[in-house]
């Protein structure tokens, strides 16, 4: 088993903005180029790190920043509902092209017939990269921890069938605040963080750092924004 780094990331992440580069269905941004831009730009602008996915997307990437990158692979649960990283050869791939960190689906759904957290002990035994477990309850984060993830992440909080309420309700500082007072990682914020006062209530809310990701790389969701907002205004 090769053995990867388990320090190196922490301190050049810590108090700062990790920027999720990824694009999808027929955004003209969804190619290894076009994420890689945005890439780029986000370090220029002081980004500390990268989320990417995909492993053509992440293998460029890897080549046009100097910051760490945090990789992951979406799948789908047989709800429809997204899966991280979910198999061992995902996440051995990304590990070996030089990802700082992995990020893993550590809710309590099966995948390859385990939940997240029996998932994750594996890959610590089998792998050994370093994990960063995306989560959307307490439990699911204390659970992960005890299996040996890393760093947690809220990015989940809103997008499983048990917390899909929380989807319109804003990004769940509650989460990260009981999680950082809780756990003894680094506790990441992310999830509809779309303004820089979310980012900076997350930092206070005792997040590691924040990841933002739709707010800075998806134009055509942004336009959306303010176009919904336009029409919902009155007249002029």
């Amino acid at each position: 088993m090769k053995h990867y780094s388990r320090t190196l990331p922490w301190p050049a992440l810590r108090g700062g903005l990790i920027v999720s580069c990824q694009a999808e269905g027929d955004s003209p941004f969804n190619s290894p180029d076009g994420v890689a831009r945005f890439a780029q730009a986000a370090v220029l602008g002081g980004a500390v790190g990268i989320r990417s996915e995909g492993l053509d997307k992440t293998r460029r990437i890897l080549t046009e920043v100097n910051v760490p990158v945090i990789g992951l692979l979406k799948s789908s649960f047989a709800d429809g509902t997204v899966c991280i990283t979910g198999t061992l050869a995902g996440v051995r791939a990304l590990a070996e092209m030089g990802c700082a960190i992995v990020a893993i689906d550590g809710t309590l759904r099966t995948r390859e017939n385990l939940n997240g957290p029996d998932f994750i002990r594996q890959v610590k035994t089998e792998v050994g990269c370093l994990v960063m477990a995306d989560i959307a309850t307490v439990a699911e984060g204390e659970a992960c921890v005890a299996a040996g993830a890393d760093c947690l992440s809220t990015t989940l909080s809103g997008y499983t069938p048990e917390t899909a309420h929380l989807n319109a309700a804003g990004p769940d500082l509650a989460l990260v605040r009981e999680l950082a007072a809780r756990v003894r990682v680094p506790v990441f914020a992310e999830g509809r963080l779309n303004t820089p006062a979310d980012a900076a209530a997350a930092r206070q809310a005792g997040a590691w750092a924040v990841v933002a990701g739709s707010a800075i790389t998806r134009p055509t969701l942004i336009t959306e924004w303010y176009v919904q907002a336009l029409q919902a205004g009155p007249a002029a």
